[in-house]
Parts: structure tokens; sequence; C-alpha cells
């Protein structure tokens, strides 16, 4: 066996003129980059030995997804084969999963099923002639990290001639992109709002520049208020239609106008919502506290670019009681309706996270105690006796009792936002749930956080406002790549008051079953998140901890010219120009007839990207915008052509 130490500064020998055979577990290993840990030779990356499916292996590497192996090879490869598999130490996490692809020169030359625990290894090769830089790579498949040990079993790398070079992938910097925003004022968040009639006005019209900043309109209806200090609209109409009012924002530099339509009428959440979720950064530990800070840090950072929503997960829950036998919050939250009242007057809106099981996916409301001790007055003993076996274990669904007492408790509290998770989630109880809600005397956004059936989106979308069409995100670029390019289908089903929603933002700091840490994303896999999120016009809901919100983040976070993507009073999700293995090109029609188009490129080298005119269906001459850059970059009668860097993004607005 020939052992070879491999440094990228290596020059290209010809060794022989035969062929020569390199076992993968030869080369030098420390160049992998991988999400935890470090690779293994013949070993799993927790060190113990390659086994997968009950079959103990002599030979390979084990490394933890996500994984990164790069080798130049100059051009002088011929093959690669070997076998590829989930380490049976992987041990019993239900969210494990991994699939393994092998690229040459930013092209996918092939690529394994998705593996999940136990599965047999699976063959994997590749013809590697005239490629030059050969990567090999391990993406997360399942729902985070956790227990993600692949194995490259008995890999073998054949060359016509020299010798393989591993080599460490380029560095990233946490460049930020985003100039600050002008001293002047600009209006940002939609530019459209419904309200249901009768019900409370909760909106805030906002703006960025220097402050204080004042606003003023002299065209309100009699039954609106603009609080000209905070921006905050109140008031209540009971005759449905839309009205349009001019808005002023000034400040001692300039002043700003915006046209802002309120539909009165059964339509709500007229644009994605935009806010923050307590799970991603807190689970299970989440404390009133936490929250209200986290409502404190949006309020000052990120309420003038249009965010809003501060929503409460799982784990608030304590026992049912008060006066409609509702859930009661647990010893976090010791005062809800104040919390709630908290945000409000920060001029945010307040979400929260419930079911109609007996238990929660974190295994609250309740608790099984409660029935058994006889407290439930108004249930059966059969439903009791139900409800009771199906205690902690969501997989059951028990009756759905409990709807009508949850949603009045919710709107006493003055809730804005519901996060509502069952499996499978049906229609006739979505409609249940959604009657009660739109009657129940406020504006509460009905989220469905359970995978929709597709086969239903139709029908759910008519009995919500958004509804989960993927499984949950982590902060791995395999699940980014899945819940951003490969749920186009959904398209139809989108539009205003109606949003396809692909999971929780995970940038910044984040938990995501581990410890706090940053995001494992590259900062270029961030920029293309958030792009491909507002491409799509999906909910941003930000997981990350607002109190430790670093800089790069929050660049991310306030661009508003990405933002205005999202937030598009037009509502239509981007289409799919162009998918390759190594470029995803997407395009959004916006109201002022420019067109929003998201160059990715999803390879592993970079790459020189293009987009025609003819491709967007234009003509003529026209203007191209760098959105995250926010300046101009060119003006042409044919194309757009752009250099993107690996799992990069240049997002544009195209325009006459």
């Amino acid at each position: 066996m020939l052992s070879v130490i491999a440094l990228t500064s290596i020059s290209w020998v010809n060794l022989a003129s035969q062929d020569k055979t390199f076992r993968l577990e030869d080369l030098d290993l420390s160049v992998i980059r991988q999400s935890s840990g470090s690779a293994k030779k013949d070993k799993s990356t927790m060190g113990n030995p390659l086994r997968v499916a009950g079959k103990t292996y002599e030979h390979g590497v084990g490394t933890h997804a996500e994984s990164y192996f790069r080798i130049q090879l100059g051009g002088q490869g011929k093959s690669f084969k070997g076998l590829v598999g989930l380490d049976d130490d992987a041990g019993n996490f239900w969210g494990t999963g991994v699939q393994f692809w092998i690229e040459g020169d930013g092209k996918i030359l092939a690529k394994s099923r998705p593996i999940r625990r136990r599965q047999a290894p699976q063959p994997i090769e590749a013809n590697l002639t005239g490629i030059k830089t050969l990567t090999l790579v391990v993406a997360a498949s399942g729902f985070g990290i956790q227990g993600d040990h692949a194995d490259w079993i008995d890999g073998q790398l054949t060359m016509s001639g020299g010798i393989p070079v591993p080599a460490s992938l380029p560095s990233e910097r946490e460049t930020i992109l985003t100039p600050k925003p002008s001293a002047k004022p600009r209006f940002t968040g939609p530019t459209v709002f419904g309200i249901r009639p009768g019900n409370p006005v909760l909106f805030s019209v906002t703006a960025t520049g220097n402050k204080p900043i004042t606003f003023e309109s002299d065209d309100l209806p009699h039954w609106l208020k603009l609080d000209g200090k905070t921006g905050q609209l109140t008031g209540s109409s009971n005759t449905p239609g839309e009205v349009e009012i001019n808005v002023i924002a000034k400040n001692a530099k300039g002043m700003a106008k915006r046209t802002l339509k309120i539909a009165v009428g059964e339509a709500i959440s007229l644009t994605p919502p935009m806010g923050w979720n307590s799970w991603n950064s807190w689970g299970w530990n989440v404390t009133q506290d936490q929250v209200a800070t986290s409502a404190k840090v949006m309020a000052a950072k990120l309420r003038d670019h249009g965010w809003a929503y501060v929503n409460i997960d799982d784990t608030w829950q304590g026992k049912r009681g008060g006066p409609y036998g509702a859930i009661m919050p647990n010893k976090k939250f010791p005062d809800m309706k104040g919390l709630v009242d908290q945000i409000h007057s920060l001029g945010l809106k307040a979400g929260t996270y419930s079911t109609p099981w007996m238990t929660s996916y974190a295994g609250h409301i309740g608790g099984s105690s409660d029935l058994q001790d006889g407290t439930y007055p108004w249930m059966s003993s059969a439903d009791a006796n139900q409800q009771t076996g199906n205690a902690g274990r969501y997989q059951h669904i028990g009756k759905f009792d409990f709807t009508e007492r949850d949603v009045k408790q919710y709107a006493e509290w003055g809730f804005d936002y519901l996060k509502y998770d069952w499996n499978p989630i049906d229609i006739p109880h979505t409609k249940i749930a959604y009657d009660l809600l739109r009657s129940c005397g406020r504006d509460i956004v009905f989220s469905l956080s359970n995978s929709a059936p597709f086969d239903q989106g139709d029908g759910l979308a008519k009995y919500s406002q958004l509804w989960r069409t993927s499984g949950d995100m982590s902060d791995t670029w395999g699940a980014i790549r899945s819940n951003a390019f490969e749920l186009g289908r959904w398209a139809p089903i989108q539009g205003p008051g109606h949003w396809n929603d692909e999971d929780m933002l995970v940038i910044g700091r984040v938990t995501l079953g581990d410890g706090m840490h940053p995001s494992r994303l590259t900062p270029n896999e961030q920029y293309s998140h958030i792009s491909q999120w507002c491409l799509l016009g999906s909910p941003l809901l930000i997981g990350c901890d607002l109190e430790h919100l670093d800089a790069f983040t929050e660049n991310l976070l306030t661009n508003d010219e990405v933002l205005d993507v999202d937030q598009d009073s037009l509502g239509v999700m981007a289409k799919a120009i162009r998918q390759t293995d190594s470029e995803q090109i997407w395009s959004k029609p916006l109201a002022d007839h420019s067109i929003a188009v998201g160059l990715f490129n999803v390879s592993e080298e970079p790459r020189e990207m293009t987009i025609s005119w003819k491709d967007l269906g234009l003509s003529g001459k026209h203007q191209v915008r760098d959105l995250w850059r926010q300046k101009a970059v060119g003006r042409s009668t044919k194309e757009f052509k752009t250099i993107v860097p690996r799992h990069g993004v240049v997002l544009v607005r195209v325009f006459k």
C-alpha cells in the first residue's frame, strides 16, 4: 500500500505511465471541513470501528455531515468508487439522515439516495476523466446534524498519473455588503395590510432614518388614528372595502411619502409575516424574561425595518384552568397578559404556539395528571381515557376538544399569531380552528406548523394564512438547498393572505437541538438563505438569540431593498428559470413591474452566471440593481452576467 502525505503546495509529478489507485483514508484528512468533530481514518468520526447496518468494515473515512473533502486531481483522475453509509454509532435520534455526492469542477458526478439509520451502505462511483478539482460531499438530509456520522467505505481513487492532492476549502469572511441606511427617512415594511370588520387595527408604519422621525397623514378615515411619534395605527371599521391613505415621515434631514392600502374584509396577513420565534434559540428553556428581552431588542434594532411579530413557541404551557378551562401558562410565564401588553406597547405583535393534541411536541399542555385527577368536568370519561392514553405520544391524535376554549383565552390575552402543530394536518379540523379564530374578535394569523400534504394545499390555504411546506430546517447547506429549490410546485397556491412557509431562518446564534452556537452556514450560504426566502415570499421568522445579535446577522436582517422583495404586495412566489446541479436561477415579478432575480451558485467552485432578458420575457434596454450592495451594476439590452461565489448568490432587480 502506498501511503501519501498530501500537501496543498505539492507540484504534479508523473509517477508512472500506468494507472495508480489511492485509498481515500491514506490521504491527508485534516483538510476535511465538517460540522462537528474531525474525520477519522478507518474509524467513525466518534473513533469507533466503521460499522454500517451491523457489518464492520476495515477501510474508510468517518466524517460528520455536513462535510467537504476537496482533492486536486490536475486533470489526471480516472475514477472513484466505494460505499457510503450512516455509521451505526449514530444512535437512535429520529431526525438523523445524510446524503453523499461526488462533485467535479462544479458539476455533480454521482449522488446517493438519502440514507437513514440502519440502512445498508450504497455503492457510489464516478468517472473523473478530465476533472481538475474533486469534492466529496456529505449533506445533512434529516433534521439538524445530530447523529449524522457518515462513512466513506473502501473509497478508491484511480489516477492515470500524478497524485491526488487534498486541499482546504477557501475561507469566507463575514463581509457586510449592505451600506448603512440614509439619514433621510425611508419607508419600510408592507404597503398594504388587511383587517377583518369590527376587529381592532394593530399596525405600525415604519421608516429608517435619523431619529426622531414623525409621521402624519391628512386623509385618514374617521375610524383610524395615527400616532405621530410611534407610527402606530389604531382603530376599527365595520365597513368592508379598501382605503388608501397617504403617510409622510419627517426628520431633520428630509421627508418621505408612502401610499398605504388598508383592506377591510376576510383577508389578513396580506404580506408574509416578519418576526421572531423562540424555538431555535431557547427551545425547551424559554422564559417570559427571555421573550421580553427579545421584544425590546427587536423594537430597538429591527422594528424600523418592518419586523413585527414576537412569537413564543412550545413549553410555555401549564395546567388547564381559568374561566374557559383553557391552557394556563406554567411558572416560566407568570404574567402572560402582561407580556403581551408589553410587546404591544413596543409597536410589535405577539404570537404563541399550541396544538389540538393532549400534549405538544415537547410534551406540554396540561399533562395527563389533569385528566386522571378529573379536573376536566366538561369532558366525558370515555374522552378523558382516550386523551390520557395519548398523553405524551404525539403520533396519536386525541379528540380536538380544546380549540374553542384555547382560542378564547388567546384572544383575551391579546395574541396576534397562532402556530398550530399537529400531524397529520387535515382540512376539517383546520376549518374548525380557522372559524374559531376569525370569530374571536381579533385578527390572529393562523400558521399550520407541521408539513402540509401537497394534495390538500388548496383546502389548507383556504383555512389558514400560512402552512409549512417542508420538514424542520437545520443550519446546514443541505437543508437550505432542499427547502429553497425543491418546493416550486407550491407556487400556484400562494397569494396575498396565503403563504407557503419554508420554516424559520437559521442565521445568527441558534441551538437547533445542540448548545447555543453560531449558525453553521457559511456567510455566502446565509446570503443565499435570506435571498431565496424573500424571492419565495416565505414568512421570515428569525430563530436566533436577539440579545447577542452580531453585526453580520443584523446586516442580513436590515437590508430594506432585499426585504421589499419578500414584502411585495403582488405576493407571487418566485419560479425557477434554470435548475442544474451547479446553478439555480429564480425570478419573481414585483408590483412595480420590475423583476427580482436570484443567481445562486450551488456548486463547490466559483462560477460565472448569466441571465438573459429573453429568459425573463423581456426585450429592450433594462437596468440592473444589486440589492445586497444597493447599487446599480449595469444597463443592457441583452443580459446580465456576474461571478457568483461557492454556495453564494447575486440578487438583483431588473427594471426599465
